[in-house]
């Protein structure tokens, strides 16, 4: 049976499942016009077991989006993490969001999740994630801890989805786009397009994009006006991921302390090398309002 656990209060109500990633299966503003989506939902009549890429959001860790299909070099030693989705020939978003967490906590307004990864490899880890309504936003605070034998380079993200692509507008300054290749992996680091910048409100781009943005300061807003609605973000990390898909019902903004195969790329950016024992944290606000 599907486990749903239900966090409110008098402005957003948010629904976890553990044994899906730890992720969210939706998180809704209840506002004076009714219950509306901030991100999308999955649907209520879902019983089985669903596939983390139907959920409204879930952790990416302990590296986020693709990484080299040969792995990575890190101080003399290839390590090589396994594919894991099917069609897909690189490790994708870590292994985080494909495994059942255990509930430590549960309250009206709060819940904790852990995860055990010990025993994984080639990063073994701990993990723990806090979801907190406070007020009119819901705040993720995400750990991972290095239980393995040597340092590596580790890092932390998250995957919304969103409804409404064609009547969102998003505010999201950068410096910088990373273009990709075929095989979807980064090749250059330029300048961004004038119809993929997002300084001011601007609608999304219609013919698609995927790709990671950096040089952001952490702070991003998403109206839809047509729907009376907008969400705001506000995390502790450098880089977004942009994915709308053409003539698709749903796009992806999503945070990430990395680029894509930073592992991969000069300096390991964004990447945070954790001596056995050490601790990265990451922290994220989703801010619902009304327009």
């Amino acid at each position: 049976m599907l486990e749903r656990l239900a966090l409110r209060n008098s402005s957003l109500l948010a629904e976890v499942l553990p044994q899906v990633g730890g992720g969210l299966a939706r998180l809704d503003w209840l506002g004076e016009g009714g219950q509306a989506p901030l991100l999308r939902g999955l649907p209520h009549d879902v019983a089985d077991l669903p596939i983390p890429s139907q959920l409204a959001c879930f952790p990416l860790l302990p590296w986020s989006n693709r990484m080299a299909p040969s792995g990575f070099q890190f101080e003399g030693r290839r390590h090589v993490p396994a594919p894991n989705r099917a069609g897909e020939p690189c490790p994708i978003h870590g292994d985080a969001w494909q495994q059942p967490w255990q509930v430590a906590s549960h309250f009206d307004t709060s819940l904790v999740l852990t995860l055990d990864r010990t025993s994984a490899a080639p990063f073994a880890y701990s993990a723990e994630l806090c979801y907190t309504l406070v007020d009119d936003a819901l705040v993720l605070e995400l750990a991972v801890c290095n239980a393995g034998e040597v340092a590596l380079p580790f890092g932390i993200g998250l995957h919304p989805w969103l409804p409404d692509p064609q009547g969102a507008r998003l505010t999201a300054g950068a410096n910088s786009v990373w273009m990709a290749g075929p095989d979807k992996l980064p090749v250059v680091r330029q300048d961004i397009p004038s119809h993929w910048r997002f300084n001011v409100p601007a609608p999304l781009p219609q013919d698609g994009v995927d790709h990671v943005f950096e040089g952001w300061h952490g702070a991003a807003r998403i109206a839809w006006p047509a729907r009376g609605l907008a969400l705001e973000l506000q995390a502790d990390m450098d880089y977004f991921i942009l994915y709308v898909p053409p003539g698709r019902d749903f796009f992806c903004f999503e945070p990430v302390d990395h680029p894509i195969n930073a592992h991969n790329l000069p300096g390991y950016p964004g990447l945070t090398v954790l001596a056995p024992g050490a601790t990265l944290r990451r922290r994220c606000a989703f801010r619902g309002m009304a327009l």
